[in-house]
């Protein structure tokens, strides 16, 4: 029975990361004239990814310390492995790299930045982007790895 919530657990924040990731944000900016409309709806949502990327890797490594007393220690360790890399990317993305992002989208309120802050911008949202490709490519591995 743990096995499986385990895996609906990696499933749910494996597919949450994909579905915004892959198919909500580029939709939004494929669909909205307005980017900085799209780029603010893109982000609450990111932020909302963050905060259930959080819970799931809570409750995983609690079903990995707790439940998992049929898996054997190797896999346990790769899994609670897996899910380590993945909170890191997530609190690294939240708590590291957004707030950088929040405080130049700021001082720039009516969405126009100067070359220099476009600049910084661009290359914060290129690292965002690449931890984010890098916790998605983990949430496969780790779906893989469940059985």
């Amino acid at each position: 029975m743990l096995t499986r919530v385990r895996l609906l657990v990696a499933t749910l924040w494996a597919g949450s990361l994909w579905t915004i990731g892959f198919i909500v944000a580029p939709t939004l900016f494929g669909t909205l004239s307005d980017r900085v409309l799209a780029g603010n709806i893109a982000g609450s949502m990111f932020r909302a990814e963050a905060w259930l990327s959080i819970a799931c890797a809570l409750v995983l490594l609690a079903l990995l310390q707790w439940g998992a007393g049929a898996l054997e220690l190797k896999r346990r360790r790769l899994l609670a492995a897996l899910v380590l890399s993945m909170l890191v990317c997530a609190l690294l993305s939240h708590f590291g790299i957004s707030p950088l992002m929040a405080e130049l989208k700021a001082q720039a309120p009516s969405g126009l930045m100067d070359e220099a802050m476009r600049s910084r911008f661009g290359m914060l949202h290129g690292v965002s982007t690449l931890i984010f490709a890098v916790q998605s490519l983990l949430a496969g591995v780790l779906i893989w790895k469940q059985q």
